[in-house]
């Protein structure tokens, strides 16, 4: 009976053994299958800033790249938005510069976790400069420079052909360029994460020179009292011009362009023209030495056509204009400046003589309207008149016309040849200016032959 009674005994705590075992067992088995359960949270994003630029107002993108999760918590401090609980949240805005955390809170029933980015937004980043030049662009220029820039740290400023040459300050020293042309004022800025760069040309002048030209009128090309020139400013680069000299009258003394200067007696003067621009004064002076008046114009190698010439060599010819007339350049104009003309029969030269203008139609020349008579003595040799060869190599002055009795002495119908050479015709005009015309050569060339010829004659009449 004792026995029985151990073996249930022993049976029973098997049995009790064996459940305890079975419960371990099973918890053992619960508790794996609630690990295989369980889903772990990786909390990850990426941020972009759109077009690299991190000057406010700014525009950043994310991208969650976030496992695991089922919520999302963002928060943008100080952006608009300033947060979203979408997985993928639309583009964050920023206006003013500064540090911001990006923080993203990634959670499911297991586990939560949180990431934050930190993101540096820099100032509104802008360049530029005013440039002002000082007085005028006139070499040498100093030009001032104003800064405008907005968001830099740095500046690195180029100035070509400048001194100085470079400056790294903010707002860079005044400049100053010497050499004529353009130059060119770089400025490079940065603010540790981005360069901008900006530049300005402009053009020196040179600087100012002086210089101006003398030009006699036509009637004083002699030289001579009473004398009247035109002065040419040649000059660059001045803005204001004063004409000064002892004597002399000028039409205009503050003329920029040009002016006249008069000296009624013969002697050596001294022009001056003084210039400034603004930043110097410059004078330069030139002299002009006027003769005493001789009262003739001399002519020199004056080139007179025969008959078949007249309308391309010219066989008229004007003391006024001191220049030969060909057939169609007489006009209403010059015909009563005409004082002779040449006739020559052919170029054999038998048959030559000087002609007074009215009487033209006589020797198959067209009428010249208006003409004038002028008295003639084409042939010396028989004449009472006497003047030589010598005597017109020596007239310096009207002197030696003075008393010679042209107009009585008017030879109407004589020729001469080309049998002597040289020879000497005289003149007086119709307002009483007396010449002597001496021809030099006789040029044979058909009906191109012309005749070479030197002329002295009175600029006034007596």
């Amino acid at each position: 009976m004792f026995v029985y009674n151990f073996h249930c005994f022993c049976i029973i705590e098997m049995i009790k053994k064996k459940k305890k075992i079975l419960l371990i067992l099973a918890a053992l088995y619960l508790q794996s299958c609630y690990r295989e359960q369980t889903v772990a949270v990786l909390v990850d994003f990426t941020v972009t800033v759109d077009n690299e630029d991190y000057s406010v107002p700014a525009r950043i993108l994310l991208e969650n790249k976030s496992a695991g999760a089922d919520k999302y918590r963002w928060t943008f401090a100080g952006g608009e938005p300033s947060s979203s609980d979408k997985r993928q949240p639309e583009a964050v805005f920023y206006n003013k510069a500064g540090t911001y955390i990006i923080s993203l809170e990634a959670w499911n029933i297991d586990e939560h976790k949180i990431k934050e980015y930190s993101l540096q937004l820099d100032s509104a980043i802008s360049i530029g400069f005013d440039l002002e030049i000082s007085v005028n662009n006139i070499s040498p220029v100093q030009a001032l420079i104003a800064n405008t820039s907005k968001g830099g740290t740095t500046y690195r400023w180029t100035f070509e052909g400048g001194q100085p040459s470079s400056s790294e300050l903010y707002t860079p020293p005044t400049v100053k360029f010497v050499d004529a042309g353009e130059h060119t004022v770089i400025l490079e800025m940065s603010n540790g994460r981005e360069t901008l760069v900006h530049s300005e040309t402009f053009t020196v002048l040179p600087a100012m020179a002086l210089d101006f030209s003398i030009t006699p009128s036509f009637e004083d090309e002699d030289m001579e009292a009473p004398f009247t020139a035109t002065l040419k400013n040649n000059s660059s680069n001045g803005l204001n011009y004063t004409w000064t000299g002892e004597n002399g009258l000028f039409s205009s003394n503050t003329a920029s362009d040009s002016t006249t200067v008069s000296y009624a007696c013969a002697g050596t003067y001294a022009v001056t023209l003084k210039a400034d621009n603004g930043k110097e004064i410059k004078s330069i002076s030139k002299e002009i030495t006027v003769k005493p008046n001789s009262n003739i114009y001399i002519m020199q190698d004056v080139k007179l056509g025969i008959k078949s010439a007249h309308a391309t060599i010219g066989s008229f010819y004007s003391c006024a204009l001191r220049s030969v007339v060909t057939r169609d350049e007489v006009s209403e104009q010059n015909a009563h400046l005409i004082d002779f003309a040449f006739f020559g029969l052919d170029g054999t030269f038998r048959l030559c003589r000087f002609l007074s203008p009215d009487s033209l139609g006589n020797y198959a020349f067209y009428d010249i309207p208006k003409a004038g008579h002028t008295a003639i003595i084409n042939t010396l040799e028989n004449s009472p008149v006497s003047f030589s060869v010598e005597d017109f190599d020596s007239m310096t002055t009207d002197a030696p016309l003075h008393s010679l009795p042209v107009a009585a002495n008017d030879s109407n119908e004589d020729y001469f040849t080309d049998s002597t050479v040289p020879r000497i015709a005289l003149f007086e005009t119709a307002d009483r200016r007396k010449g002597a015309i001496k021809i030099k050569s006789f040029v044979s060339d058909g009906v191109e032959s012309y005749i070479l010829a030197d002329i002295k004659v009175y600029k006034k009449g007596q």
